[in-house]
């Protein structure tokens, strides 16, 4: 299995960094995990609408340039499908099942996903309503990840 974690912009926060890099160890006995940056593009402050769209659709461009033709591709996006994390794992264990090896997850950066990314999508899920920076998501979803693999292999892993 090849996991992919596409997300816009670099992580910043020393605690994030270690973070992230402490799950990808753990993940590293069940999966082949990778993450992916794509530049943030530079934008002042206030934005009209117009130029919102326009920022997103860069950093959309550049996100699905990482994607291949043969991979399941999940967006993250607030409108998506909440799960529990034993629906997470099973989905990720159907998806194994059933011969997709390619999975990517997509963060957006701050503005979100552009329409072209979510419309590459074949699903979108959503870690809930409450907005989350997407720095800290990426540490948010390889926990996720992590702890689905524990969960489809009968691990145990704190509740």
């Amino acid at each position: 299995m090849r996991i992919q974690i596409i997300c816009v912009g670099k992580l910043k926060e020393k605690y994030l960094v270690q973070g992230t890099a402490e799950y990808l160890k753990r993940l590293g006995s069940y999966a082949k995990v990778i993450v992916e940056e794509v530049p943030d593009e530079k934008a002042p402050e206030v934005l009209s609408e117009a130029e919102m769209v326009q920022v997103k659709e860069r950093e959309g461009e550049r996100i699905l340039g990482k994607i291949s033709a043969d991979t399941h591709v999940v967006a993250l996006a607030i409108d998506g499908k909440e799960k529990s994390s034993e629906q997470f794992a099973a989905g990720i264990d159907g998806l194994m099942t059933y011969g997709k090896s390619k999975i990517a997850f997509v963060i957006g950066g701050s503005l979100g996903l552009s329409d072209a990314v979510l419309a590459r999508a074949d699903e979108k899920i959503s870690f809930g309503r409450m907005t989350l920076p997407h720095q800290l998501m990426r540490l948010v979803l390889l926990e996720q990840v992590y702890r689905a693999f524990r969960i489809m292999r009968g691990e145990p892993y704190h509740k």
